[in-house]
């Protein structure tokens, strides 16, 4: 929903009903995972997604009669052997969709959940599925600024009682820490041993970050496919005569600094991805010294298989173990044969993707089973 929100902003602000409809829950092959939304408003404008195409037609009805009644409603789509021509999804998946009318009244959380997330402030939205609470009813949580013993999170919304506010609210809180996105059940009054009651939480944390180090061409390429796949991008140069905003893609961040010396002061996660294409042992490796000791998803170093050898005997002898090597990525990406540095990128990309979910990075014509896996 995240990509669709500025769009929604704007009709709630303009107290414009529209219908949302928000994929809660997926089973094998469904094209799109939990959290892509569609939404249909005025003149029957549609933004988002839901399915790729393949029932986008039913959930536009299904809006439209959320709009004209009032009330959410839960759709399970699924394919059909006895008619290949029915709704449903052609790649044998399974998706369960709500769909809900939005307005200011009926729903006070979506304009502020907007704002956070435009903002990079962190944010859950929390809607009722099924059972006896409203469905459709919702609750945005934020956790405190700087949380402290006995802090509690920030709501707004409600989910029909204070019990069950309560106990979203501080399951949110965690969620959110990592990114967590699912259907949570609970008792009506928000009891946690039970399951009477289905809760989609969606966890809008702010977007990971990119760290890309030597201001070269490829750098440009992989930090603009970076934005596209909607990382935070951060290029750092020790030259000033490379590192200038110009030659890169806008809203991409430039900074001037020694590679080592800028990442020790900056914060990395589990969800940051460091790219190191210096390839240039005074900058690399008190970089890589660095990277190698801190959290991060994925680390990788551009280089010939000879850089590589060299690079990681210097390593070796600044005391980095051999559980710290592993984790390097290098020569980075996969090999796709590439040549260009808009070609280099994909090929970085593509081993990024296929560490973040599992991937073998095999062609799926040789593989067999689900293509879309759970990630590791």
């Amino acid at each position: 929903m995240r990509e669709i929100l500025p769009v929604l902003a704007g009709w709630w602000s303009a107290s414009v009903p529209f219908g949302l409809a928000t994929v809660v829950a997926v089973s094998r092959s469904a094209p799109r995972g939990p959290g892509a939304a569609m939404a249909v408003g005025p003149g029957d404008e549609v933004v988002g997604s839901v399915s790729g195409g393949c029932v986008e037609g039913a959930v536009l009805e299904l809006a439209q009669e959320a709009l004209a009644d009032g009330r959410a409603r839960l759709e399970t789509f699924g394919y059909s052997d006895e008619d290949a021509f029915a709704v449903g999804l052609t790649c044998g998946g399974e998706l369960t969709v709500l769909v809900r009318p939005v307005t200011p009244d009926l729903d006070p959380t979506l304009g502020p959940v907007a704002d956070s997330v435009a903002a990079g402030r962190p944010v859950t939205l929390a809607t009722v599925v099924d059972g006896p609470a409203p469905r459709g009813a919702a609750l945005a949580v934020w956790p405190p600024d700087e949380p402290g013993p006995g802090d509690a999170p920030e709501t707004l919304g409600s989910l029909g009682n204070a019990g069950l506010d309560a106990a979203v609210a501080a399951d949110a809180w965690g969620e959110l820490a990592v990114g967590a996105t699912g259907v949570r059940h609970y008792g009506p009054g928000g009891e946690r041993r039970e399951d009477t009651v289905s809760v989609f939480m969606q966890s809008f944390a702010p977007p990971p970050r990119m760290l890309v180090f030597g201001a070269i061409d490829y750098a440009a390429a992989v930090a603009r496919i970076g934005d596209f796949l909607g990382y935070r991008v951060t290029v750092c140069d020790a030259r000033p005569v490379f590192a200038t905003p110009r030659r890169f893609p806008p809203g991409v961040e430039v900074v001037v600094d020694w590679p080592h010396r800028y990442l020790a002061g900056t914060g990395t996660d589990e969800r940051t991805v460091i790219c190191v294409l210096t390839h240039d042992p005074k900058f690399d490796v008190p970089l890589l010294e660095e990277a190698l000791r801190r959290p991060a998803a994925y680390i990788g170093a551009m280089g010939s298989r000879r850089t590589h050898a060299e690079r990681r005997e210097r390593l070796v002898a600044a005391g980095l173990t051999g559980a710290e090597l592993a984790r390097l990525r290098s020569p980075v990406g996969l090999d796709l044969g590439a040549r260009t540095p808009e070609e280099v990128a994909v090929s970085v990309a593509a081993e990024i993707v296929a560490l973040r979910w599992g991937g073998s990075g095999a062609p799926l014509t040789s593989t067999a089973g689900a293509i879309h896996g759970a990630p590791r």
